[in-house]
């Protein structure tokens, strides 16, 4: 993080600042924290460190009243873990971007790549594939034909995206993350199953995040689809023809069976599984390694397998 004085943050924030002005240079725990960091505090539980910090500054909600004498500045704010994540944005844009063509990158001559991108050592772009601008590419990852993908994005090393995908703005897929495998379908034929052609793709919308070897399918036909603003954890498993809807989040291990349909802002907990061919509402809560066999129809917190209402 570059060495930024606190009102010059505060100002951009719109921050209320109470205590000196002072200079920081990074962001750390409370406990970890040294007297030229900015922390945070935003579960009571961790108060009590508040109390023994050697941080300078300490982000904390506007309700906290400190129990004891603090140290450090306190910046009040309306969601102190919300202003970290804008403070932390900050620190990483202030970071030197990667930007330009690596000699070992194969581009293919029907290619397009948009201004300001970079494509690292032995990235391999398909044919026809459409890269917007400022977009990043890392080395090994794998961009199939007919690909799209936005402006601002970032694909990390040895992440796949199947040919015929669409990737929206601003999304972030991380290293091993496989969009547009093959769905899980397979037709009894006697003793044995006969693969059905998955002719489908998927579809990510705007500002999705897609975490470390989580994996999406392709639709049977038409679209796998993820909404505006969905994020998606580590080793999460999307089948075919599943729709999630806008700003949901789920955690690790999380399973969707195929044709799925689900609601805006709902939570996942690790390890919850739905089966196939149900419909959720907007707003449900998934506790983690909750199992729902059937439709859920209005907004709920529900836990266990099979779940039931908490």
């Amino acid at each position: 993080m570059v060495a930024r004085k606190l009102s010059e943050i505060a100002a951009q924030l719109g921050l209320i600042l109470q205590g000196d002005d002072a200079e920081v240079i990074g962001v750390n725990t409370l406990e970890g924290a040294g007297p030229d960091e900015v922390s945070f505090l935003a579960n009571p539980k961790y108060e009590h460190f508040i109390y023994q910090t050697e941080a300078s500054i300490v982000l904390v909600n506007n309700d906290f009243t400190p129990a004891e004498p603090v140290k450090a500045t306190l910046v009040k704010v309306a969601n102190a873990y919300a202003s970290l994540a804008i403070l932390l944005n900050m620190a990483e844009q202030a970071n030197v971007k990667k930007a330009g063509i690596d000699a070992t990158a194969f581009i293919a001559g029907s290619a397009t790549v948009g201004e300001g991108c970079y494509v690292g050592n032995f990235a391999y772009i398909g044919e026809d594939v459409k890269i917007g601008k400022n977009s990043r590419i890392y080395p090994h990852a794998y961009i199939g034909d007919h690909v799209t993908i936005g402006d601002n994005c970032t694909v990390y090393p040895h992440a796949t995206i199947y040919n015929g995908c669409v990737i929206g703005n601003n999304c972030i897929l991380h290293a091993g993350s496989v969009i547009g495998s093959d769905g899980f379908g397979f037709a009894p034929e006697g003793d044995n199953y006969k693969k059905i052609p998955q002719l489908g793709n998927v579809v990510l919308e705007d500002d999705v995040e897609i975490g470390a070897n989580t994996t999406i399918d392709r639709a049977v036909m038409d679209s796998t689809i993820i909404r505006r603003g969905v994020k998606l954890d580590n080793l999460v498993q999307i089948a075919h023809n599943v729709e999630v809807g806008e700003n949901t989040v789920m955690a690790a291990q999380v399973g969707i069976a195929g044709s799925v349909k689900i609601g805006s802002h709902c939570m996942f907990g690790g390890q919850a599984g739905l089966s196939g061919h149900i419909h959720v509402a907007d707003h449900v809560v998934f506790g983690a390694q909750c199992g729902v066999i059937s439709d859920v129809k209005e907004p709920a917190t529900l836990l266990g397998a099979p779940a039931i209402n908490a």
